[in-house]
């Protein structure tokens, strides 16, 4: 009897230990994978090149498992092969708060299977008890009492659904001014944005005008590296619209010059729907002609099926920009994973306090994983280091590269729109937002103005410079902070500006001190 018979024999036979044994002789494990028939069991030790062999030769195959008691081994691996069969993608909803966007996230999530009539049932009372009927649907995104209490999300909510082809995390991003840093940490996780328009009278003008947050998340989004826009136009239904080609064709008539100012490409990143969040229309399956005649396009799942995934490495090196930690058997850090692949019992470093730690659990959504490439959003348990000496916005890295970690950076600067009479000169001040960091910043010196019209500098150096000016400038920050070149990576080298609650600048890290390299 071969190795081969004799592996299989054991597992069934309910003995993974014997089986594991005969596998690794001499190095027989990589021909046996490619030879193995559908129902084989694949092996908890089984090296990362024989699965993705597995993979290729079988893609529509769902690994088969005898599961034997105790050994949480197989589990992993399925949620591995699962992992790298669907592509995973973060949608951040956003737009002007009360546009509906918590309403859409919780429909999506009924549509898709996420949550049950019982639980629908015990929102729909709670909501008509607070005489919010069409809230509901909004609960399913907006959990705590405040948010439901206010009718308006706070924190950036987290959910998860799937489609034929892609796995979704949703962030339900706060739509309203006071929240604006978190919905700056939500969109900064995103690889698309969904933002929500209202079609209702008077509110997408609300939304749209000066200090409305359409305009202030649309320059958001850009700068967050939300490449891709999907405009869906809710509240289609309202009375006021009625499903109106009119209405529909104005807002998108004057958001089209918007974003192209924005610097969004409009014909290629950018798409246009009408929907109902409350109804649930157009958004899993397409509209009925009856409901509204003029729309032949594609519903929002469609859409979403396709988009194209921004490129990630894989074989980069490590960064997960941490935006929450907590205590949970170890401390455990949150993040999504920029660049790079982690696995259990990898040794990393956090940046910037070069404390090196031993990743011992990784989990994706809820299940447990051994590894996990870019992309995705994960929850790292962690040993060497204490939950107290974490700060959302340190980094995990690898140690052969780590992250740079500086106090001041050079830096390409737009600036959008400055607060009353403020002229941006040497010594302003304000906030900065990098990845997951928040930290009060200072400009120390304007170093060359670039002209608008030839995107040259200009040859005079600037004293000062005024709304919509592009500069190259020296920041300082007051705390050591984990940074990159725009150019090297994008997700973390490009930031914003804030001062009293509004966004006066966004800009991209063109050089770092070298000293910081070495570091």
């Amino acid at each position: 009897m071969s190795a081969e018979d004799s592996v299989l024999v054991n597992v069934e036979d309910g003995r993974p230990d014997e089986a594991i044994k005969h596998e690794k002789a001499d190095g027989e494990d990589i021909v046996m994978a490619e030879e193995q028939k559908p129902d084989d069991v694949e092996k908890p030790d089984m090296p990362e090149d024989v699965s993705e062999l597995k993979d290729e030769a079988h893609p529509d195959l769902k690994p088969k498992h005898v599961e034997p008691k105790g050994a949480a081994g197989p589990e992993d691996i399925q949620v591995e092969v699962e992992v790298n069969k669907k592509r995973h993608l973060n949608v951040v909803f956003i737009g002007h708060v009360d546009a509906g966007k918590s309403t859409i996230g919780g429909q999506i999530l009924l549509l898709s299977g996420q949550v049950d009539d019982r639980t629908i049932q015990k929102y729909e009372k709670e909501a008509k008890d607070k005489n919010r009927e069409s809230w509901y649907m909004a609960y399913i995104m907006d959990t705590n009492e405040e948010e439901r209490v206010k009718g308006i999300t706070v924190e950036v909510g987290r959910a998860h659904f799937e489609t034929e082809t892609t796995r979704f995390t949703i962030l339900d991003a706060p739509g309203h001014k006071s929240y604006v840093p978190n919905m700056i940490s939500g969109a900064s996780q995103a690889d698309i944005g969904v933002l929500v328009i209202s079609a209702r009278k008077g509110e997408f003008e609300t939304g749209y005008e000066r200090g409305g947050q359409t305009r202030e998340h649309v320059q958001l989004a850009k700068t967050l590296g939300v490449t891709k826009l999907l405009i869906v136009v809710n509240k289609m239904d309202d009375p006021t619209v009625n499903w109106s080609k009119e209405r529909y064709d104005e807002i998108e008539s004057k958001m089209i010059p918007f974003l192209r100012s924005s610097g969004y490409n409009v014909k290629k990143d950018v798409k246009f729907l009408p929907i109902s969040g409350l109804l649930g229309s157009n958004l899993k399956t397409r509209m009925e002609k009856s409901v509204c005649p003029w729309w032949s396009g594609p519903c929002l799942f469609e859409v979403l099926d396709v988009v194209e995934v921004p490129p990630r490495d894989p074989n980069g090196p490590l960064r997960i920009p941490i935006i929450d930690k907590f205590k949970d058997m170890g401390t455990v850090v949150m993040g999504k994973i920029e660049s790079g692949s982690i696995r259990e019992g990898d040794n990393l470093l956090i940046m910037p306090n070069k404390a090196a730690v031993k990743v011992l659990a990784i989990f994706c959504d809820e299940d447990r994983v051994r590894h996990v490439g870019p992309g995705e959003n994960v929850r790292v348990r962690l040993s060497g280091i204490e939950e107290d000496d974490i700060l959302s916005g340190f980094v995990l890295c690898s140690v052969a590269k780590p992250i740079p970690a500086v106090t001041e950076f050079v830096a390409q600067l737009q600036i959008l729109e400055l607060l009353d009479n403020a002229i941006f000169t040497a010594g302003y001040k304000a906030i900065l937002h990098v990845h997951s960091v928040v930290e009060e910043c200072e400009i120390v010196e304007l170093m060359q103005q670039i002209d608008l019209k030839t995107k040259k500098p200009m040859k005079k150096k600037p004293l000062f410079v005024k709304n919509g000016a592009i500069v190259l400038c020296r920041v300082q920050v007051n705390n050591m902070i984990c940074v990159e070149k725009f150019y090297d990576f994008a997700q973390l080298g490009r930031f914003t500006l804030r001062t009293e609650g509004k966004t006066v600048a966004v800009g991209k890290i063109t050089a770092l001190p070298t000293v910081a390299d070495s570091a």
